[in-house]
């Protein structure tokens, strides 16, 4: 057996869940059979099992296209030059849209089964359209044919599955729920506080954590809307790098601005594993304020490093996050007018401040959540589990 992974992200170039998703699963994967891993970039691995080639678009190619088109047509150009190189797999899996016309051509030009992982759905997520104008018509068309087109579907969570059925004119039958993993021996507490001096944090005293792009899918703006509301003793970090666009990063910096205590430190880049890992494992409680999330892999990463968690009860991560006993679930009332947004923004807000206020002042009780977050985290999110299933499913296709 031979699996052909296409991906936008792959290591070194990992900026989401995505990205995590198909380095772990890859790594896994290839004990047990042989994997090749076509994507964007210049990287070049040459394993006994892992094979990896990155895929660079020439400039040439989309300098005169519109700004917000080159994003699009970058990803197509790139999806054929994945099949230029002949495929000898026996089954091809795409990661993300920006890979979904790769794994069409390969399905037809080479004719061997398609597999599409749904990390997140194009039309559940508007707001692209800020960073693809119409562009994003187009990641909407692309998806929609390809997971049409697809002999198998992983949904990486059961709402994630309703969402497809909802969507796409696909048989509930081609579906599997397959979720998201986590390296516990990886993703561990540790006793080293050196990331926190480096990034202006007081180890003695508590602080609030955020890790993620700055994108409207994410929630950031709430968090930040909720500061005011926090207790005044506790630091808030926000590992915030990547805005989508120049006006949602201007948005961030005016809420920012517009906070009135000095002792939020936000650190615009994306943070090294074994920083951020250090990050995880003293702050007070981690906060995931999105509006929408499939999975939310970054929420698995605290549980490992037994931090408490807040976040909203959306999507995958009501699976994930067992509410009052690993962390707490934020009910979202979406608008009807507008459904990425909360009905009332500011009372979200609050009840993410107050759900974050309970934990900072209940050590008994943060501790027990962290504690066991970190045995769910170990007992239910293998990634060697994981691939053992991804691997059952291309032997029901080949």
């Amino acid at each position: 057996m031979k699996a052909l992974i296409l991906t936008n992200e792959y290591p070194p170039n990992v900026y989401g869940g995505a990205g995590v998703h198909v380095e772990y699963l890859t790594r896994e994967m290839s004990r047990l059979i042989d994997v090749e891993v076509r994507c964007f970039g210049d990287q070049v691995v040459d394993d006994k099992s892992l094979k990896v080639r990155g895929y660079c678009v020439e400039p040439k190619m989309v300098d005169d296209s519109e700004k917000k088109l080159k994003a699009l047509y970058s990803a197509l150009y790139n999806c054929i030059t994945f099949n230029v190189k002949p495929i000898d797999a026996n089954v091809v899996h795409c990661h993300t849209w920006y890979t979904h016309f790769g794994g069409v051509l390969a399905k037809k030009s080479y004719g061997i089964p398609l597999v599409i992982t749904t990390h997140s759905l194009e039309p559940l997520r508007p707001w692209k359209r800020e960073q693809l104008g119409l562009g994003y018509d187009a990641s909407v068309w692309v998806e929609k044919t390809a997971l049409e087109m697809a002999d198998s579907i992983v949904a990486v969570s059961e709402g994630m599955k309703k969402d497809i059925i909802e969507l796409f004119n696909v048989d509930a039958n081609k579906i599997s729920v397959i979720y998201n993993g986590i390296d516990t021996q990886e993703y561990c507490p540790v006793e080293s506080k050196e990331a926190l001096v480096q990034y202006g944090i007081n180890p003695d005293r508590p602080y609030i954590l955020f890790v993620g792009r700055i994108t409207r899918q994410k929630g950031i703006i709430h968090l930040v809307n909720a500061i005011k509301h926090i207790n005044d003793e506790a630091q808030i970090v926000l590992c915030a790098g990547q805005p989508d666009t120049p006006e949602i990063k201007h948005e961030m910096e005016e809420g920012i601005k517009n906070i009135k205590r000095d002792n939020v430190i936000w650190i615009q880049k994306m943070v090294p594993k074994k920083e951020v890992i250090q990050l995880y494992t003293h702050a007070s409680v981690f906060c995931c304020p999105s509006i929408y999330e499939p999975f939310g892999i970054i929420n698995l990463e605290a549980m490992a490093c037994s931090t408490p968690i807040v976040a909203s009860a959306v999507g995958g991560i009501v699976e994930i996050i067992e509410d009052g006993q690993t962390g707490y679930l934020v009910k979202f009332d979406q608008h009807k007018a507008s459904p990425f947004e909360p009905v009332n923004p500011e009372e979200f807000s609050r009840d993410l401040a107050g759900k974050i206020n309970k934990i900072l002042s209940d050590k008994e009780l943060a501790h027990s959540m962290g504690q066991k977050g970190r045995v769910r985290a170990e007992r239910y999110f293998s990634w060697s589990a994981i691939a053992a299933e991804v691997i059952n499913l291309y032997g029901k296709l080949v």
